[in-house]
């Protein structure tokens, strides 16, 4: 699984649901060859956790 969200100003079609929407909000995705392309394409950004997040929850 990856944590990805859209690139500012992009909205990126969820893999087989076209009318869903990834945009600046991360979400959690398989890692397929669709989300491969996308990040190499600069249209994903892959986010990274931090350790303190995850010591706090990500609050």
């Amino acid at each position: 699984m990856l944590k990805v969200k859209a690139a500012k100003g992009v909205r990126v079609p969820v893999e087989n649901r076209p009318h869903h929407y990834i945009e600046q909000e991360t979400v959690e995705v398989e890692n397929t060859l669709y989300y491969q392309r996308r990040i190499a394409d600069g249209d994903l950004i892959v986010v990274k956790e931090t350790k303190s997040a995850k010591e706090t929850g990500g609050k």
